[in-house]
Parts: structure tokens; C-alpha cells; sequence
């Protein structure tokens, strides 16, 4: 799965350490989730949607077969 969180992220301004605190998970997580190492839970991910006040297909981007799901 790939996903836009370092960009959403960096585009507001927020360090990697201050969205962790706010999620209460760590620094690495984060690391990890913007390199596409860890995929979230779906808690997480509702989470991190709500937090920047998006959809979670705005953020997290599901890839079948090599082509994005949405509408393709």
C-alpha cells in the first residue's frame, strides 16, 4: 500500500516527533509508515484520516495488480 502522509504532513508543517505524540505512537512508526515499511491498522488509519481531516483513501492509496482501485 502506498500512501501520501509524509507529503500531508510536511505540507502542514508538522514534525514526524509531534505527529507521533498526537497518535500516541512512535517516531519510528511514523518513519516507517511515510517509507511504506508498516502498513497501519485501521485504527491508525481512521486515526491519522481524522487528524488531518481527510479521507483515508486520500492518504492511503490501495494498489491491485499493479493499478490503483480507484476507479480503474
Amino acid at each position: 500500500m502506498k500512501n501520501r502522509l509524509e507529503e500531508i504532513r510536511k505540507d502542514r508543517g508538522i514534525r514526524q516527533e509531534d505527529l507521533a505524540a498526537v497518535l500516541e505512537v512512535s517516531r519510528q512508526t511514523i518513519g516507517s509508515l511515510e517509507n511504506g515499511r508498516y502498513n497501519p491498522s485501521i485504527l491508525l488509519a481512521f486515526k491519522i484520516a481524522r487528524y488531518f481531516g481527510m479521507a483515508i483513501e486520500d492518504i492511503f492509496i490501495y494498489e491491485q495488480f499493479g493499478e490503483m482501485s480507484r476507479g480503474k
